[in-house]
Protein backbone atom coordinates (compact mmCIF):
# COMPACT_ATOMS: atom_id res chain seq x y z
CA UNK A 1 0.00 0.00 0.00
CA UNK A 2 1.31 3.21 -1.37
CA UNK A 3 1.09 6.50 0.63
CA UNK A 4 -1.72 7.25 -2.40
CA UNK A 5 -3.95 4.59 -1.63
CA UNK A 6 -4.74 5.77 2.01
CA UNK A 7 -6.84 8.75 0.85
CA UNK A 8 -7.13 11.48 3.41
CA UNK A 9 -6.16 9.27 6.32
CA UNK A 10 -2.53 10.21 6.71
CA UNK A 11 -2.00 13.83 7.31
CA UNK A 12 1.77 13.59 6.66
CA UNK A 13 4.80 11.49 6.02
CA UNK A 14 7.19 11.99 8.96
CA UNK A 15 9.72 9.02 7.74
CA UNK A 16 10.22 7.27 4.25
CA UNK A 17 10.59 3.66 3.55
CA UNK A 18 14.27 5.13 2.80
CA UNK A 19 14.87 7.06 6.20
CA UNK A 20 14.11 4.21 7.94
CA UNK A 21 16.09 1.73 6.30
CA UNK A 22 19.34 4.01 6.63
CA UNK A 23 18.48 4.60 10.23
CA UNK A 24 18.17 0.77 10.63
CA UNK A 25 21.42 0.33 8.95
CA UNK A 26 23.13 2.82 11.47
CA UNK A 27 21.13 1.40 14.57
CA UNK A 28 22.31 -2.43 13.07
CA UNK A 29 26.09 -1.05 13.38
CA UNK A 30 26.10 -0.01 16.64
CA UNK A 31 24.29 -3.19 17.95
CA UNK A 32 27.09 -5.25 15.86
CA UNK A 33 29.86 -3.04 17.60
CA UNK A 34 28.31 -3.17 21.20
CA UNK A 35 27.60 -7.45 20.95
CA UNK A 36 30.76 -8.06 18.82
CA UNK A 37 32.01 -11.78 20.08
CA UNK A 38 28.48 -12.08 21.99
CA UNK A 39 25.58 -13.76 21.28
CA UNK A 40 22.36 -11.96 21.08
CA UNK A 41 19.14 -12.28 21.65
CA UNK A 42 16.44 -9.81 20.18
CA UNK A 43 13.24 -10.18 21.64
CA UNK A 44 10.50 -8.36 19.42
CA UNK A 45 7.10 -7.37 20.94
CA UNK A 46 4.21 -8.16 18.96
CA UNK A 47 2.12 -6.76 17.13
CA UNK A 48 4.35 -3.76 16.70
CA UNK A 49 7.29 -4.51 16.31
CA UNK A 50 7.50 -7.09 13.29
CA UNK A 51 8.48 -4.44 10.55
CA UNK A 52 11.20 -3.02 13.05
CA UNK A 53 12.40 -6.34 14.17
CA UNK A 54 12.59 -8.11 10.20
CA UNK A 55 14.85 -5.22 9.02
CA UNK A 56 17.28 -4.60 12.02
CA UNK A 57 17.97 -8.16 12.47
CA UNK A 58 19.27 -7.81 8.81
CA UNK A 59 21.36 -4.83 9.66
CA UNK A 60 23.21 -6.63 12.70
CA UNK A 61 26.48 -8.71 11.59
CA UNK A 62 26.84 -10.93 14.81
CA UNK A 63 25.30 -14.22 15.78
CA UNK A 64 21.88 -13.99 16.58
CA UNK A 65 18.61 -15.56 17.63
CA UNK A 66 14.82 -13.95 18.01
CA UNK A 67 11.79 -14.61 19.57
CA UNK A 68 8.99 -13.07 20.04
CA UNK A 69 6.46 -11.69 23.29
CA UNK A 70 3.23 -10.06 23.35
CA UNK A 71 1.78 -8.39 26.50
CA UNK A 72 -0.72 -5.67 26.95
CA UNK A 73 -1.46 -3.45 29.90
CA UNK A 74 -4.39 -1.97 27.75
CA UNK A 75 -7.40 -4.84 27.64
CA UNK A 76 -10.14 -3.31 25.59
CA UNK A 77 -9.05 0.38 26.49
CA UNK A 78 -7.61 2.98 24.65
CA UNK A 79 -5.56 4.01 28.08
CA UNK A 80 -3.29 1.51 30.09
CA UNK A 81 -4.47 -0.22 33.21
CA UNK A 82 -0.88 -0.51 34.37
CA UNK A 83 -1.22 -4.04 34.90
CA UNK A 84 1.00 -5.77 32.52
CA UNK A 85 -0.38 -9.47 31.24
CA UNK A 86 2.00 -11.44 29.47
CA UNK A 87 -0.36 -12.63 26.04
CA UNK A 88 2.47 -14.73 24.37
CA UNK A 89 5.60 -15.66 26.28
CA UNK A 90 9.16 -16.83 24.71
CA UNK A 91 9.82 -20.01 23.78
CA UNK A 92 13.61 -19.55 24.37
CA UNK A 93 15.19 -19.55 28.19
CA UNK A 94 17.06 -16.64 28.41
CA UNK A 95 18.96 -16.85 31.36
CA UNK A 96 22.40 -15.76 31.28
CA UNK A 97 21.68 -14.30 27.84
CA UNK A 98 21.99 -11.12 26.32
CA UNK A 99 18.94 -9.23 25.40
CA UNK A 100 17.85 -7.07 23.25
CA UNK A 101 14.20 -6.11 23.70
CA UNK A 102 12.88 -4.83 19.84
CA UNK A 103 10.08 -2.31 20.05
CA UNK A 104 8.32 -0.01 17.82
CA UNK A 105 7.67 2.47 20.09
CA UNK A 106 8.50 3.64 23.48
CA UNK A 107 5.56 5.93 24.69
CA UNK A 108 4.60 6.12 28.14
CA UNK A 109 7.34 3.29 28.76
CA UNK A 110 5.41 1.82 30.83
CA UNK A 111 4.82 -1.23 29.70
CA UNK A 112 8.59 -1.65 28.53
CA UNK A 113 9.97 -1.17 32.02
CA UNK A 114 7.91 -3.76 33.67
CA UNK A 115 9.08 -6.07 30.43
CA UNK A 116 13.24 -5.09 30.84
CA UNK A 117 12.24 -6.13 34.30
CA UNK A 118 10.83 -9.22 33.63
CA UNK A 119 13.45 -10.47 31.71
CA UNK A 120 16.06 -9.41 34.35
CA UNK A 121 14.30 -11.37 37.11
CA UNK A 122 14.41 -14.20 34.80
CA UNK A 123 18.59 -14.07 34.95
CA UNK A 124 19.14 -12.35 31.70
CA UNK A 125 22.77 -11.21 31.32
CA UNK A 126 21.93 -8.03 29.95
CA UNK A 127 18.91 -6.22 28.84
CA UNK A 128 19.08 -3.43 26.35
CA UNK A 129 16.10 -1.56 24.17
CA UNK A 130 15.81 -0.48 20.84
CA UNK A 131 13.28 1.30 19.44
CA UNK A 132 12.77 2.64 16.08
CA UNK A 133 10.68 5.62 17.74
CA UNK A 134 10.23 7.47 21.22
CA UNK A 135 7.98 10.09 21.90
CA UNK A 136 9.78 12.17 24.83
CA UNK A 137 6.61 14.17 25.90
CA UNK A 138 5.01 11.16 26.82
CA UNK A 139 7.25 8.93 28.34
CA UNK A 140 6.22 8.44 32.30
CA UNK A 141 8.93 5.62 33.49
CA UNK A 142 12.19 6.43 33.86
CA UNK A 143 13.43 4.80 30.37
CA UNK A 144 16.38 5.04 27.71
CA UNK A 145 16.51 2.55 25.31
CA UNK A 146 19.89 1.84 24.62
CA UNK A 147 19.38 2.52 20.33
CA UNK A 148 16.51 4.47 19.51
CA UNK A 149 15.74 5.44 15.64
CA UNK A 150 13.97 8.86 15.84
CA UNK A 151 12.71 11.04 18.32
CA UNK A 152 8.92 12.01 17.20
CA UNK A 153 6.25 14.86 19.10
CA UNK A 154 3.74 13.16 20.60
CA UNK A 155 1.10 12.65 17.81
CA UNK A 156 -0.79 9.56 16.61
CA UNK A 157 1.39 8.18 14.21
CA UNK A 158 1.53 4.69 11.81
CA UNK A 159 2.73 2.64 9.32
CA UNK A 160 5.76 0.45 9.41
CA UNK A 161 4.39 -2.16 12.04
CA UNK A 162 2.51 0.40 14.07
CA UNK A 163 -1.32 0.99 13.65
CA UNK A 164 -4.92 2.07 14.07
CA UNK A 165 -6.98 -0.36 15.13
CA UNK A 166 -4.88 -2.73 13.02
CA UNK A 167 -5.22 -0.80 10.14
CA UNK A 168 -2.46 0.90 8.76
CA UNK A 169 0.78 -1.63 9.84
CA UNK A 170 1.69 -2.95 6.63
CA UNK A 171 2.66 0.79 5.45
CA UNK A 172 6.79 0.95 4.42
CA UNK A 173 6.38 4.45 5.59
CA UNK A 174 5.61 6.16 9.33
CA UNK A 175 2.67 8.70 9.32
CA UNK A 176 0.87 10.90 11.24
CA UNK A 177 -2.71 10.13 10.71
CA UNK A 178 -5.52 12.50 10.34
CA UNK A 179 -7.62 13.08 13.15
CA UNK A 180 -11.07 12.71 11.46
CA UNK A 181 -9.80 8.88 11.37
CA UNK A 182 -9.93 8.52 15.24
CA UNK A 183 -12.15 11.15 16.25
CA UNK A 184 -9.29 13.22 17.34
Amino acid sequence: MELKDTGEDIARVLYTKDDIDRRLALMGAQISRDYAGKDLLLVGVLKGAIMVMADLSRKISVPLKMDWMAVSSYGASTKSSGVVRILKDLNEDVKDKNVLIVEDILDSGLTLTWLKSNLEARGAASVRIAAMLRKPEAVKADIVPEYIGYDIPNEFVVGYGLDYAEHYRHLDFIGTLAPHVYGG
